[in-house]
């Protein structure tokens, strides 16, 4: 077994093709065949189905080592770098939609400027898929709701929000200067779907308060449901950064009382040390959490030194 013969498996997963693989890995498909091939003769499986070109199960339990040996591979070049005073490297960073919007373009921009040689590759997705992300080595971080409970995840918090109310104009609550969990109740709102971190907490704060919140629709992710409601499509409840400041509307927002607020972390692979360029990058994270912090009193950073245990490793 060699590094090739699993970079190309890694391929053939990705691209969901011999030929695909091959222009991805710049050689010609019978290589690809060949690779993958000898591979499944050494371990004495079939890895991927000719027929769909799919990963059987034996070849899903060889892709999720094999993203964990190219990770590694990619942070022993960075870690030695590091030494000269170098950063580089490719970070897979995972960000929840709504996060996304605005802690993306600073980062990106420290990144650039900070670490040129660092490449960031930048994946928008609900939380259940960043952990999953994490869990495989697909991501090197993520920046997720919380709570969040696994045994191979560490996990830094960055900020808590206020849950906010939007109200287009004409809604009965649109007129409020804040509004509570049995005023949620009687009507219909557009929410995450049950089972998300987001949404858990509102129900079981709901529960306790002895009411429970009726779904106009719901949605696993929270980006859709906050360009929904600012469309004027139904009252939404969401998180305080998924307000732009610069957005029009005859919306309005509304804190929600009575709920706990928002938490937001950093997850890394807690049996991994991330390499220098995904350390590097999560220190960047936590500091732009911080500048945002210090302009939107809604938002409070949870970052008390310049960097966090994942952005040191």
């Amino acid at each position: 077994m060699d590094r090739k013969q699993l970079r190309t498996l890694l391929a053939v997963a990705e691209h969901r093709s011999f030929s695909a693989a091959a222009v991805a890995l710049g050689t010609v498909q019978s290589n690809v065949s060949a690779h993958v091939s000898r591979l499944e003769d050494e371990l004495g499986v079939t890895l991927i189905d000719r027929a769909t070109t799919e990963p059987t199960e034996e070849g899903l339990v060889v892709l999720e080592r094999a993203r964990r040996i190219e990770g590694e591979f990619d942070s022993l070049s960075s870690d030695l770098a590091y030494l000269r005073d170098v950063v580089v490297g490719t970070v897979r960073l995972g960000v929840i939609g709504t996060t996304a919007r605005w802690l993306v373009p600073p980062l990106l921009k420290a990144a650039w400027n900070e670490y040129p040689e660092v490449r960031v590759i930048v994946l928008d997705a609900p939380s259940s898929v960043l952990v999953t992300g994490i869990t495989t080595g697909a991501i090197d971080l993520g920046v997720v709701n919380l709570p969040i409970e696994h045994p191979d995840i560490r996990v830094d918090p960055l900020f808590t929000e206020d849950r906010i109310l939007i109200a287009p104009e004409g809604h009965p609550l649109h007129g409020r200067s804040e509004v509570s969990l049995e005023e949620l109740a009687e009507h219909d709102l557009l929410l995450e779907a049950p089972g998300t971190a987001f949404r858990d907490v509102l129900d079981t704060a709901a529960a306790e308060a002895g009411v429970q919140l009726r779904a106009r629709a719901e949605f696993d992710g929270m980006r859709l449901l906050a360009s929904l409601a600012f469309a004027g499509f139904g009252a939404g409840v969401v998180p305080a950064s998924a307000i732009p400041t610069d957005l029009g509307g005859a919306w309005r927002a509304i804190p929600v009382v009575g709920v706990p607020r928002r938490k937001v972390g950093l997850i890394s692979a807690h049996r991994a040390m991330p390499s220098a360029a995904a350390r590097m990058i999560g220190q960047l994270v936590t500091r732009v959490v911080a500048e945002r912090d210090s302009r939107e009193p809604t938002i409070t950073a949870d970052v008390t030194t310049p960097e966090s245990p994942a952005a040191r490793g």
